[in-house]
């Protein structure tokens, strides 16, 4: 996957549109006849990211941007990729273009919280998007439930391997989803550990997320018990790669056990393959119509339908929407990922001879 940094976002004319005031990095916009906030205006939303490096962020733009231009408003997109002084001083951008709403993907949950407090000056509510913004003043947060992702991984691992020695690689630990990730992962797990049959013989956080850190994560692992190792739960499917590749090194790959969130292009090839076990779809034109729609609807200060529990934030309960997950395997792979169009069958199965292909669903 090519590196976007923040600078090559600037450049991109995502829609081949331009947002209101001066422009930002990654301005996308897109007019229609939904009625502003004020008068007859279209809708703008600010979409503050923190990075378009992995295939399912870029996704998320896409489908966060084509919602909202269907819907008749524009978005303006900035992404940070990783640095949280950007991030929080592209958000003050967005602020200064007049945006009416503003969607947040927090790298730092933590800091974010300045970025809500600014808005509110502003008079701008803020919808955290996929991730959590902690203690802050937090309008809404539109998710798929991150410990139920967790709940699904850590069942699906228990359920295939009850018994071994298991691998824990969680997410970065300034992302607060890592965190209830393993919450939901522990649900499942710590029965079995308790109990002896499952031993943890590492539980580490990749920093940001990086396939690189769990690539050295898992290598040290297998060193440290002489590659006995079971059950790798990865908290993602960038995490489940670099795992996958230390796996390969020693000649495990496909022998162990291998979890994974995103349903991403590669992760599914190599559910193919059989050397990554299963990953959580979470169908992301579903949660980016979701945000466009209740960030129209907060703008203009209407009600928010479809709130399931609020989740706590350390100062408030956020109302919120949590969508539900789906695990996939190679079970269920083309009934769910494929049939919905979220890749292609020629793609999913390219290193699979096409007499050998399944018919498409």
């Amino acid at each position: 996957m090519r590196l976007l940094s923040a600078a090559v976002v600037a450049s991109l004319g995502l829609a081949g549109c331009s947002g209101r005031g001066g422009g930002g990095a990654g301005d996308t916009g897109g007019a229609g006849s939904a009625g502003g906030a004020g008068g007859g205006k279209p809708i703008v939303i600010g979409f503050s990211m923190d990075t378009l490096k992995e295939e399912r962020w870029q996704r998320d733009r896409d489908e966060v941007v084509a919602a909202a231009q269907k819907a008749g408003a524009k978005v303006l997109v900035q992404a940070a990729n990783g640095n949280d002084a950007l991030q929080n001083s592209q958000a003050e951008n967005l602020l200064t273009q007049g945006v009416d709403v503003l969607l947040v993907a927090p790298h730092n949950g933590k800091t974010a919280a300045t970025i809500v407090e600014a808005a509110h000056k502003a008079g701008v509510p803020v919808i955290a998007y996929d991730r959590l913004i902690l203690d802050s003043d937090l309008d809404l947060y539109v998710t798929f439930d991150p410990v139920r992702v967790g709940e699904l991984q850590g069942d699906y691992a228990v359920k295939r391997k009850p018994k071994g020695n298991y691998v824990l690689i969680g997410g970065a630990p300034t992302d607060n989803n890592a965190l209830l990730l393993r919450e939901g992962q522990m649900k499942f797990l710590k029965p079995s550990v308790d109990k002896g049959d499952i031993k943890i013989v590492s539980d580490q956080w990749a920093r940001d997320w990086q396939p690189i850190e769990a690539l050295k994560i898992m290598e040290n692992a297998l060193t440290r018990v002489n590659n006995q190792v079971d059950g790798v739960v990865a908290s993602n499917d960038g995490t489940a790669g670099g795992a996958i590749q230390a796996l390969t090194e020693q000649k495990l790959a496909g022998k162990v056990l291998v979890t994974g969130q995103d349903a991403e292009l590669a992760a599914c090839q190599r559910i193919v393959a059989g050397t990554q076990t299963m990953t959580i779809y979470k169908p992301i034109p579903l949660l980016g119509g979701k945000a466009a729609e209740v960030a129209i609807l907060l703008a203009k200060k209407q009600p928010i339908p479809d709130q399931t529990k609020p989740v706590k934030n350390g100062r408030k309960d956020v109302p919120s929407i949590l969508l539900e997950p789906i695990p996939v395997d190679k079970d269920n792979l083309l009934s769910t990922v494929v049939k919905d169009g979220y890749h292609k069958l020629e793609e999913v199965y390219k290193d699979v001879p096409r007499d050998q292909w399944p018919k498409q669903p």
